[in-house]
């Protein structure tokens, strides 16, 4: 496991709580505006934290923070990922997962074994689009069964879908509704341009995205704009 990156206070990646965020490196997905670029594939030189060092640091926050997010990358495509969380857990924090919905086998586990407090899952697109948006040959079975998985609500979580102006129709949200219907959570979030994404993309106007969230709504009534004024 490579662990990339730490961000040592966070507001935002877990709602409702103090946390830290943990990066983890490596992902099945290849998507051309990720945020992470780095992190997709790692290079033999990146810098790493052990998870020794992880573990010394949250001693050091123990009754300052209270959760711990981890993101990616896809963290689920790390065999010890379990170990981690384990490990987090024993020292009394809450742990948020961040995750594709690639690998629902191993997301199912953790919810089981009551290890994660909060999921968060992009939807990356209607299910004809998928894999374009993804960059990468995307299983759809599986996207399917990691959404109906946190539909049974046995844990906290939340869909959520960068909206992008190149790979998204404002129909396409109706579809996307019809895939997570009833969801507790849903969030569109406007497309940022950051100097780590590969490539350059557009965000849609502020009245498109209100239009994709109308259609959003039609099956998922709770959803909403997040990070835009």
């Amino acid at each position: 496991m490579k662990i990339c990156g730490l961000q040592k206070l966070t507001l935002l990646d877990y709602p409702g709580n103090l946390a830290c965020t943990v990066f983890l490196g490596g992902c099945n997905f290849k998507c051309s505006y990720c945020y992470n670029t780095s992190l997709i594939n790692p290079p033999s030189d990146i810098r790493t934290i052990s998870v020794e060092e992880l573990m010394r640091f949250l001693d050091t926050r123990k009754g300052i923070l209270n959760g711990v997010a981890i993101t990616g990358g896809e963290p689920l495509i790390n065999k010890d990922i379990k170990d981690l969380i384990l490990k987090i857990r024993e020292k009394g924090f809450k742990v948020k997962l961040d995750t594709n919905g690639s690998f629902p086998d191993v997301l199912e586990n953790l919810i089981e074994e009551g290890l994660v407090d909060y999921v968060a899952m992009d939807v990356k697109n209607t299910y004809e689009k998928y894999s374009f948006t993804a960059g990468a040959k995307v299983n759809i079975e599986n996207i399917s069964r990691s959404i109906n998985i946190l539909l049974q609500g046995k844990v906290d979580y939340e869909f959520r879908t960068t909206v992008i102006k190149e790979f998204h129709a404002i129909d396409d949200f109706e579809e996307i509704g019809k895939m997570i219907k009833g969801a507790k959570h849903y969030f569109l979030q406007s497309f940022q341009d950051k100097d780590s994404v590969h490539g350059h993309f557009n965000a849609m106007s502020k009245e498109d995205l209100e239009a994709c969230l109308k259609k959003a709504q039609l099956y998922v009534p709770v959803a909403k704009i997040r990070g835009v004024d």
